[in-house]
């Protein structure tokens, strides 16, 4: 009994001890803290990311949140609707970027920090050209299309009765193609999607097809237009021809019948034509101000001709001068850039879906030729009556990037390279010049895949009839 009553009083002063040791302990922390000292002082304080189920008081605006719980119905839907327009789209973007989490009632973490890419930043564009060439005897004409670079890196211009090729990898250049005199000068010109055969709209009507390795003329397409042909554009097999006649036609060089379908809507000379990258919907502009949109899938594929009247896809009226320049976009198939004449002086964006008119911008010239970007979301406008300079874009803010000077005249057609880098650029005043605008071609480059011989329009045939 005795050692039990010596052994409970152990435990009674060792409980003692132990409360009192942890009120010192407590009480020496919090003088720690309050003179600033801790154990850990030394290493750096990691940062509390936050929890998922605890909104971050920090990150968070209270008198936003407070307008977003107590605003009227009535409210939300003009914030709605005034969101929802397309030119609302840039103003958005700048929103969100200059004032963070404004757009939620609770926030749990902090936004991550803006990436730090300066790919832009560290890129320098020239605003002079890299290189320039004399072409004389250009004709200072807005509706032709005489220049066009071919997937094989060989540049085409067409001068009078004269077609140039210009070799961008060895630089060598090349002159054939003289046509006949009574069928009148190439107003157009359109490589096939193989980079070897080369198509040429005249300006006695006829179009001519020929194989560039062999310099020597394949096949005449004959009686397709009344008057010039001004534009060309590929699909496969199919060469699509804009006259002045303000016929849209469709040819499959592979046949004998070469006319498959005949679109009618314009009014005025066809001075523009783009198929999309899927090769199926067909762009056209003309000097009536007009742009449509056609499917290649409405069109009658049978060998005797067809005409259409009015089964456009969309047809977009909003220009106030000729459509000439014309581009889809390569990284949104159904985005669409159109470029309107000295009337007009307007770059619009098209969705080519709902037929909607997503943004315009007034570039104050004449806007002659559109090309986008293969590597950045960027636009390049040339044009002329003004500086007669080519402008490069941003998209979607259409945001002026640079303006690059040099020609004297009107930029009347331009083209890009194959790598998608250089742009060439001829002008009325007689010079062609090659210009760094996209950046510099890969390290290293790979050979293009050779397509399917059902693609190729010229693979099982051994000469054109």
């Amino acid at each position: 009994m005795p050692s039990w009553g010596l052994k409970s009083c152990s435990e009674e002063e060792s409980s003692s001890i132990s409360r009192s040791s942890i009120q010192e302990a407590r009480q020496s922390r919090l003088i720690s803290r309050q003179h600033g000292v801790s154990k850990h002082s030394v290493s750096p304080r990691r940062i509390d990311p936050g929890d998922r189920f605890i909104p971050n008081r920090s990150a968070m605006d209270f008198d936003m949140a407070f307008y977003l719980l107590t605003q009227t119905r009535k409210e939300k839907e003009k914030a709605a609707a005034l969101a929802s327009h397309p030119g609302q789209t840039y103003g958005k973007l700048l929103a969100e970027r200059l004032l963070p989490n404004r757009n939620r009632i609770l926030a749990f973490q902090a936004r991550p920090p803006a990436s730090s890419s300066t790919a832009e930043e560290t890129r320098e564009i020239s605003r002079s050209a890299d290189r320039m060439l004399l072409i004389p005897e250009m004709a200072d004409d807005y509706y032709l299309n005489v220049l066009d670079w071919g997937s094989r890196n060989i540049l085409s211009i067409a001068l009078g009765r004269t077609v140039h090729l210009w070799n961008g990898t060895d630089g060598s250049t090349l002159e054939m193609m003289m046509a006949e005199d009574d069928l009148g000068a190439a107003a157009s010109v359109s490589w096939a999607p193989d980079g070897r055969y080369l198509a040429l709209g005249l300006n006695g009507s006829d179009v001519q097809l020929w194989d560039t390795d062999s310099q020597r003329l394949l096949r005449t397409l004959r009686g397709v237009h009344r008057s010039r042909v001004g534009s060309l554009s590929w699909s496969n097999h199919i060469l699509t021809t804009g006259g002045k006649d303000g016929k849209v036609v469709n040819n499959d060089v592979r046949i004998r019948s070469h006319v498959v379908h005949s679109y009618r809507g314009h009014r005025g000379e066809v001075c523009g034509l783009r198929w999309s990258g899927s090769g199926r919907r067909l762009a056209s502009g003309g000097d009536d101000n007009l742009v449509h949109i056609w499917d290649l899938r409405r069109a009658s594929t049978a060998t005797a001709p067809r005409t259409s009247q009015g089964p456009w896809i969309h047809r977009f009226d909003k220009h106030a001068s000729a459509v000439k320049a014309l581009a889809w976009c390569p990284f949104q198939s159904n985005l669409l850039a159109s470029g309107g004449g000295g009337n007009d002086r307007c770059i619009k964006l098209w969705n080519t879906e709902n037929g909607t008119c997503l943004d315009s911008v007034d570039t104050g010239s004449q806007v002659c030729s559109l090309l986008w970007s293969k590597k950045e979301k960027e636009l390049l406008s040339s044009h002329g009556f003004g500086q007669n300079q080519l402008t490069l874009w941003k998209y979607p803010s259409f945001r002026k990037i640079i303006d690059l000077t040099g020609h004297s005249s009107r930029v009347l057609c331009t083209a890009v390279s194959p790598d998608g880098c250089t742009v060439a650029s001829v002008s009325g005043d007689e010079t062609l010049r090659f210009w760094n605008v996209f950046g510099s071609p890969e390290t290293t480059r790979r050979s293009p895949p050779k397509p399917p011989p059902d693609l190729e329009p010229f693979s099982s045939f051994s000469r054109i009839r």
